[in-house]
């Protein structure tokens, strides 16, 4: 066989574990795991497909190139394969079996992730869809995935339910469907194939190198897992359902409705009681509440305590649980391709529910110890109480400590920096309180938080969360300005007041819109504020600072709702369809700032990648480390301006902790 320099890999497995709501890592730990078929094209030449499941064998020099750091393994969602073939390995050739990093890491388990190259990864940052048949369909690839494998991943690759018909098996095997299984071959075949056909159609597009690092970065994190109090999770699960029952039961009383978790029954009772509502959101309901007599009032409350759903993420955590009492898996690298951001997967660490109960380490004992008596004596609202713990479920392993850093208003410093707003900038280098400093640019008066015009603060913040890319009024409202208590008739005055205040990133946005138009327009290249626009290829590419580039698939002048010329282009929309899409300068302004926000992040975590860093979340990074490690030193390397991006002024806080929690 010619030296092996690359493979391009597919796999079909079984395991009895769900893979949606488990993750790869548990998913391949269990005991019944096992690859069924092997696809693999050597340095890109032919497809060979090993089927395991019927007594072939892998050849002795792919086995060797697995676990080679020399030779490059490509697959599409790469991690599956990684993680999958990793555990197959151990558990059938343990002798081969090779992993990374130190031994007071968690990795172990896992092959080195930085041989590995993911084609989904290379479609993200092309702009591209996270499918395999989304990609093969937009580039229109001769060859495109299968679409009989959904069948055949049911048929053959989940245990299936005991009937008479099948003689009451649990599983079904090639044996039980020949003709299936030839098939399911040609699918594990094509799926090479089409992975190959996607790295030749993007060959001139290539992934920069500092991205694959990024990648491997990421995936060391994924692997590294974070520990989670099984205590804490087991009763919150059992306490929750206890609240739950006795709820139900007080609700029943209060309707004598058969079931008083249909929205439709309690719809009708509310309606019978002079309340009519169409729809009992959490919102909706939240505003009913305000103005309903006690009886009523009363029901609405328990709804709103029924309807509390955020305590699922106590089942998600166990769901993911790996043998040794870590959660992996829970980071998509590249999830957001519009700006490259990371995106959450099962746990969903980037949409925790917030905790504010002040003697939070307390409320949590007691739900460790299962003591569901004083939780209900100490906290009103059980499920609300339990939400609010759900962070409190990482831990560190024995013998170590949290450290939680994140960065100060980043969005808010990278936006005035590019912009050039320089009263902005001179607030952040002073330490200075952005929302106090914007009310007092907006209104003309001194604004301290808990000073002279302290009212007028909140203005401040809500217009500098809602406004920083284009928004208007339809933004306030989105951001909750009615519900902090400001009037319909300030809205309008409040935009004119923060565009009035921030004049030169009014002016940011229309000049990355001229930028945009003029380099698609004219098919050449303009930069602007330090960015540059590059049309090629019938693709517009948004060259950051960092080098790294976002893509947008086919742009074209057309024309927007008011009837105006806009910018369009072709991408996942808000349906999770390929679509085209409108966009504009200060949407495109948003999507670079989040970008450059996102590779300051990205170059953080490089900074501090000797440091055991478990979790991020948006701008935040949760780190693993002895007890002796200073907060201090990690804030200070955290806070590093990177060399790209000079004149930035950065700062990062953080505080050490026992447990996971938003301080």
């Amino acid at each position: 066989m010619e030296k092996i320099s690359s493979l391009s890999i597919d796999i079909e497995t079984y395991s009895d574990i769900d893979l949606k709501k488990s993750g790869s890592y548990r998913y391949s730990e269990s005991q019944n795991f096992e690859i069924l078929l092997f696809a693999v094209s050597v340095n890109n030449g032919s497809v060979e497909v090993y089927d395991l499941a019927c007594g072939e064998t892998i050849p002795e020099e792919i086995l060797m190139a697995l676990t080679d750091d020399g030779v490059i393994k490509w697959a599409f969602n790469a991690n599956f394969e990684r993680i999958c073939i990793s555990n197959w390995l151990r558990k059938n050739y343990p002798e081969r079996f090779v992993s990374y990093s130190i031994t007071e890491d968690t990795v172990g388990n896992y092959l080195n992730p930085a041989s590995w190259r993911c084609s989904m990864i290379w479609s993200a940052y092309m702009g591209l869809p996270l499918s395999l048949e989304g990609v093969g369909a937009v580039l229109g690839l001769e060859q495109q995935k299968m679409k009989e494998g959904k069948d055949l991943i049911r048929y053959f690759c989940i245990p299936c339910a005991p009937t008479k018909t099948n003689g009451g098996r649990t599983r079904n095997l090639p044996h039980h469907a020949a003709d299936k299984w030839t098939l399911f071959k040609e699918y594990n075949k094509r799926d090479v194939e089409v992975e190959i056909a996607i790295q030749r159609k993007l060959h001139h597009y290539p992934v920069p190198e500092f991205i694959w690092e990024e990648y491997s970065l990421d995936q060391e994190i994924n692997d590294r897992g974070i520990t989670i109090d099984l205590d804490v999770v087991n009763n919150a699960i059992a306490l929750d359902e206890a609240s739950k029952a006795e709820l139900s039961a007080e609700m029943k009383d209060c309707t004598a409705l058969e079931n008083p978790n249909s929205v439709l029954q309690l719809k009708n009772w509310l309606a019978e009681n002079g309340m009519v509502t169409d729809t009992l959101g959490k919102k909706a309901v939240a505003f009913l509440i305000k103005d309903a007599p006690p009886e009523i009032k009363r029901v609405l409350e328990l709804r709103l305590q029924l309807s509390k759903s955020s305590v699922k993420k106590y089942t998600s955590m166990k769901d993911t649980l790996c043998a040794d009492g870590r959660a992996r898996g829970m980071f998509q690298f590249y999830g957001a391709n519009r700006s490259g951001r990371w995106a959450g997967r099962h746990i969903q660490l980037q949409n925790l529910p917030q905790n504010h109960i002040p003697d939070l380490e307390e409320a949590r004992s007691l739900v460790k110890t299962g003591n569901y008596e004083a939780l209900q004596l100490l906290y009103e609202d059980v499920p609300d109480t339990l939400s609010q713990l759900i962070r409190t479920a990482f831990i560190p392993k024995d013998g170590y400590k949290f450290i939680v850093c994140d960065f100060s208003a980043i969005e808010a410093r990278v936006l005035s920096f590019l912009a050039g707003e320089t009263w902005r900038i001179d607030v952040f280098e002073t330490g200075g309180d952005i929302y106090c400093a914007s009310a007092s640019q907006m209104f003309h008066v001194p604004v301290e938080k808990h000073g002279q015009n302290a009212h007028l603060r909140q203005k401040g913040k809500i217009a500098e969360l809602a406004l920083g890319y284009g928004g208007s009024t339809g933004a306030l409202n989105a951001m909750g300005a009615l519900d902090m208590g400001l009037m319909e008739n300030e809205l309008a005055p409040l935009v004119a007041s923060w565009r009035e205040a921030n004049p030169s990133i009014v002016k940011f946005w229309w000049d990355v819109d001229r930028a945009a138009k003029k380099a698609i327009q004219h098919r050449t290249e303009v930069e602007t504020h330090g960015i540059r626009f590059i049309y090629r290829s019938a693709m517009l590419f948004i060259e950051l600072p960092s080098g790294r580039r976002l893509c947008y698939v086919k742009p074209r002048m057309g024309e927007n709702q008011f009837g105006g010329e806009s910018i369009t282009y072709e991408g996942t929309g808000n349906t999770k369809k390929w679509e085209r899409i409108e966009s504009y300068g200060p949407k495109l302004v948003e999507n670079i700032t989040q970008a450059i926000s996102r590779d300051i992040l990205a170059y953080a975590m490089r900074t501090l990648s000797h440091c055991f860093i478990v979790a991020h979340v948006h701008d935040e990074l949760i780190i693993e480390c002895p007890t002796a490690v200073s907060l201090k030193s990690v804030c200070e390397q955290m806070g590093r301006t990177p060399p790209w991006i000079k004149g930035l002024s950065l700062r990062a806080d953080g505080y050490e902790t026992m447990f996971y929690k938003k301080d």
